[in-house]
């Protein structure tokens, strides 16, 4: 049975993503690096036929050849919840099902004893479809700069060791907190 697996913001081929100005600084020597980094973070944890959604931020200001060729080396069947940098790249990859800007995904992974309703988007939403009914909602763009709620948290790489994840551990962290996700440390030292 395939695994449902998230993420979002991984900014593959952009360099300006290792810069200081965004919040949670990548500590990648080179973009070359920060792409292999999360190749492999992602091949290490999903499986061929895992269904992984990814919110938002494929890639960004890199050629059409680049995403293709880093699309090719992820595992998986791929949807993409469009974000605000993946007009005209991200959006043209040959992802597994129509780009869409919001989407309601029912979860039943093995082991789940009840399907779980996510409500993802690249963006955090204040609300959602069915919040009050215990829907979660899973959202990117904020490189775990956004303090997450009893149900509603950041699936960015920034805030997951660079690689998708399960929805069992997002439940287990919202179990846990409702704080910011952890920054990345700095690993320059």
């Amino acid at each position: 049975m395939p695994r449902t697996l998230l993420t979002a913001d991984s900014h593959f081929g952009h360099k300006s993503v290792l810069s200081p100005r965004f919040n949670n600084q990548r500590p990648f020597a080179s973009i070359d690096a920060h792409d292999e980094a999360l190749i492999a973070a992602w091949n290490a944890v999903v499986r061929p036929d895992d269904i992984v959604w990814h919110l938002g931020d494929f890639a960004h200001k890199c050629s059409p050849n680049h995403a293709a060729s880093v699309f090719s080396r992820l595992r998986g069947k791929k949807f993409l919840v469009r974000g605000n940098h993946d007009q005209g790249l991200g959006d043209r990859l040959p992802w597994d099902g129509p780009v869409v800007d919001v989407m309601r995904v029912q979860v039943q992974d093995p082991g789940m004893v009840a399907p779980q309703q996510v409500w993802i988007s690249h963006y955090a939403h204040r609300v959602w479809p069915g919040m009050h009914r215990g829907h979660l909602h899973l959202y990117g763009h904020s490189h775990g700069s956004l303090p997450g709620s009893r149900n509603s948290l950041d699936v960015g790489v920034d805030c997951w060791e660079w690689a998708p994840v399960r929805l069992t551990d997002i439940q287990q962290r919202l179990a846990e907190t409702s704080a910011v996700c952890p920054m990345v440390p700095d690993q320059s030292a």
